[in-house]
Parts: structure tokens; C-alpha cells; sequence
């Protein structure tokens, strides 16, 4: 008998998804909540999810099921430790954004260092128009060139915006995991590359140790025009203390590109500020055209190896 493949919310990756190569059968849905991923990987033998959670209860209550194929780097929507106890193979995708994530990262840090938002906002209530001479200054502007960036997270992301940055003429350096007791060669500790930093851009997981590692007494440490800039998880930020921060001017500014809830269905404080200092974009870093292609054909890749016999790209 074919396997059965079921993609629970083919809808969140809008881009070509080929069919694998082996004999099978194909479900998709545009999206399925968790008690309808129940019953929809009933007789599965390899499930993909982008964000439906694959909990422990959905992972035994599906007898068939042999593969968990995430459609994203990120896999804390499933519960490992029953797919190590049932014999499931989980796979993610790898180093596929390391062209839009940096360049919407490097956005970000143009837009806020060159105080896009505070000058369009000037423009639009005439105070170019009203200037005595040929130009308006406003808000201070700050080149990229010669500051320093410090990138948390040292994987294929950040070390991608490294290489960006580098050719715009900045000086980067990489931090030294928060809680670390030895210093790792090439690295900064991590509160020095705090209050060093122009520029703080996070690229690393969301877990346990790294929850709330920007909060109050971290943005205590930054420059009080350096800004921050989170393409990663939202979870990394006490998002209460942020909001504190930049209300106050402690911090030059923040560019998120997450937030800790999203969609952000309870009226997240941070969007109901209009703040020059402030971009906030809908989690879409990943979603260049391009991008998203690399996406789709390596989740298909994973799901070919699998069925081969050859899992790849295995995190459990």
C-alpha cells in the first residue's frame, strides 16, 4: 500500500510544493486546527506541518505515522520525546534563508540607523516644505559604516548578515552565549557585545535558555542610539521591557520581524504605538519568492529521502 502524505496547512507556503518521486497518496489542506489534525493523520504515514502543533496525545493517536516533515528550521511545535518513543523520523529545513533573512534584517538597520519612518512622517506634515534652507534636519542620522554589529547566533543566518555588513564597512562580532563560563575563540562576551554594539541583529533558536535573553537589565546595556533587530523568534524579547525602552529613549530603536504571539490576536501592545523607532513587519523575512521556493523543494527533498530510505535532515 502507498504511503499517505498529509501537508496540514499547505496554505502557509505559497510557493510550487512538487509531489515526491516515490508511490503515494497526496492530502493537503489549507490549514487544519489540532483536532482536526487528529483525525486527518489518522492513516497517515508522514505528516507536514509549518506551525500545527504535533503533540504527544495527536502523535499516539496516529498508528501509522512514521515521518514528521516540518516545513520550517524551527520544530518546537513537536513533542520529540514521543516521536523518539514511537520510532518517528522528524525532519526540518536548513540554511534556506540565508539570502532574505539577512537582507530583511539589513532592512531593518538601514531603515531605523537612517530614520526612515521619522523623515517620511516629517515629510508628510510639510516640514521640508516649511525649511529655510535646501534641506530638513531632523532626527539624527547614523551611517552603518564604521559601527559595530554584534550578531547573536552564529549559525549560516548570521553568519550571512556578517558577510553583509562586512561589505557595507562594519565592524561585527559575534556573542558569546549568554550563560557561558569559557570564552570561545572568535567570540565577545555576551553583555560586552551588548554595550558595544550600534547594531544588536538576533539569529538564534527560541528555547529554555535563550526565552527573554533581551529584557530590561540587557537593554540597560545597549547604547542609547543603538537599535535592535529580531528576524529570529519573538520570544527572545521581553517585549513589555522593549516597549519600555523605546517609549523612554533609552534605545535608539527596534525592527521585529516576530513577535512571541502570532498571529498577534490580543492586542499586542507594541502595535498600538506609533513610534518612528518602531518597524514591525508580519513574520516575512522568510517569504521572498525565491526564498520560499529553496523552502518547498528541500521539504520535498526530505520527504523523497525518507521514503528512500535515506532520512535527512533528521532532528529526532
Amino acid at each position: 500500500m502507498s504511503p499517505e502524505i498529509v501537508f496540514l496547512d499547505r496554505e502557509t507556503l505559497p510557493a510550487t510544493v512538487r509531489r515526491p518521486e516515490a508511490p503515494h497518496r497526496w492530502v493537503e489542506y489549507a490549514q487544519s486546527g489540532v483536532e482536526e489534525a487528529r483525525e486527518r493523520l489518522r492513516t497517515a504515514t508522514v505528516a507536514i506541518s509549518n506551525k500545527v502543533p504535533l503533540t504527544a496525545e495527536l502523535i499516539y493517536g496516529a498508528p501509522e505515522l512514521k515521518c514528521i516533515a516540518v516545513a520550517a528550521t524551527g520544530y518546537n511545535i513537536v513533542d520529540l520525546a514521543a516521536c523518539r518513543d514511537r520510532g518517528i523520523v522528524v525532519s526540518n529545513i536548513r540554511d534556506y534563508a540565508t539570502a532574505g533573512v539577512p537582507e530583511h534584517a539589513l532592512m531593518l538597520m538601514l531603515a531605523l540607523k537612517r530614520q526612515l519612518l521619522s523623515y517620511r512622517r516629517d515629510l508628510a506634515g510639510g516640514a521640508w516644505q516649511r525649511a529655510p534652507g535646501f534641506c530638513h534636519f531632523g532626527a539624527p542620522l547614523h551611517d552603518l559604516a564604521g559601527g559595530t554589529l554584534t550578531i547573536v547566533g552564529s549559525g549560516a543566518l548570521g553568519q550571512a548578515l556578517g558577510k553583509l555588513a562586512r561589505a557595507l564597512g562594519m565592524h561585527v562580532i559575534f556573542a558569546e552565549k549568554k550563560e557561558a563560563t569559557s570564552l570561545r575563540p572568535g567570540y565577545v562576551p555576551f553583555d560586552q557585545a551588548i554595550t558595544q554594539a550600534d547594531v544588536i541583529s538576533l539569529h538564534c533558536p527560541l528555547n529554555e535558555r535563550t526565552r527573554n535573553m533581551i529584557a530590561a537589565r540587557e537593554l540597560g546595556l545597549m547604547k542609547p542610539d543603538a537599535v535592535l533587530i529580531n528576524t529570529a523568534r519573538g520570544g527572545l524579547i521581553d517585549e513589555a521591557a522593549l516597549l519600555d525602552a523605546l517609549k523612554a529613549g533609552r534605545i535608539g530603536g527596534a525592527g521585529l520581524d516576530v513577535l512571541i504571539e502570532e498571529p498577534p490576536r490580543n492586542d499586542n501592545p507594541l502595535l498600538d504605538v506609533d513610534l518612528p523607532n518602531l518597524i514591525i513587519t508580519p513574520h516575512i523575512a522568510w517569504a521572498g519568492a525565491e526564498t520560499m521556493q529553496r523552502l518547498a523543494d528541500q521539504l520535498i527533498d526530505n520527504v523523497d529521502a525518507f521514503l528512500r530510505g535515506e532520512p535527512r535532515n533528521v532532528v529526532s
